[in-house]
């Protein structure tokens, strides 16, 4: 499905990603890992053509899009949740609904679909999203980026500064998507999470994979040690 060959990638002259290599099987989950800094978000922001590609390739179900702008992207269905719990503060929760479900031309079932994924905004509808808990933020972030019915999901750390129940409300919709077949490329802190809910997963250190595996695997004390802050 995504086939990430030989990326590089930075700010200005800082380059951040040195030949960053990998793949998003069909209904597979891969988690992205490591310490802070080492260039996980920039990997997802050029995976989504945020940041343009300084080498390497990005392909989506067989096309290379490394050239494609972010919007071009998201209509040949992938879907992105950037970190920070990103929604239009002044509008209403059924308002940063509807802008996207209207620009992504999806019929209303798409909202109620998101909706049903994620119960606890149905009371919220008519609030501010500005309003919001941080936490509830970022399930309308996520529920924003499904209403575009995305073939794959990428998704930069969901769980940050999160309160416990809703981080288990979040783990839980990620669960029944990869259940459903949705392939997801995930940035994940929590390693507890990554146990449970990964296919394969990455690990980058100074903008290089420098450890791949099975979820199995994250009990190695090697990998471990990689993530260790």
């Amino acid at each position: 499905m995504l086939s990430v060959t030989g990326l590089e990638s930075g700010y200005g002259r800082a380059r951040v990603l040195f030949g960053v290599s990998l793949e998003v099987g069909a209904g597979q989950l891969v988690c992205v890992m490591g310490r802070n800094g080492v260039g996980k978000t920039t990997l997802l922001n050029t995976v989504m053509g945020v940041l343009p590609a300084v080498a390497g390739t990005v392909t989506f179900d067989g096309r290379d899009v490394t050239k494609l702008k972010p919007h071009e992207r998201v209509r040949l269905g992938m879907g992105y949740v950037p970190q920070g719990h990103r929604c239009f503060p002044q509008l209403s929760v059924q308002d940063n609904l509807l802008v996207t479900l209207e620009a992504a031309k999806q019929p209303k079932q798409a909202l109620d679909e998101a909706l049903d994924l994620f119960p606890a905004l149905k009371p919220l509808l008519k609030r501010s999203a500005g309003h919001l808990s941080g936490g509830q933020q970022q399930q309308l972030a996520m529920a924003r980026a499904l209403v575009t019915r995305p073939r794959m999901l990428v998704l930069d750390e969901p769980t940050e500064g999160i309160q416990p129940s809703i981080i288990l409300e979040i783990e839980a919709a990620i669960e029944r998507l990869h259940a459903d077949g949705l392939p997801l490329l995930l940035v994940e802190q929590y390693l507890d999470i990554a146990l449970r809910l990964a296919d394969t997963f990455a690990i980058l250190d100074g903008g290089h994979v420098v450890r791949t595996g099975t979820a199995q695997d994250l009990h190695r004390e090697d990998v471990r040690r990689l993530l260790a802050v």
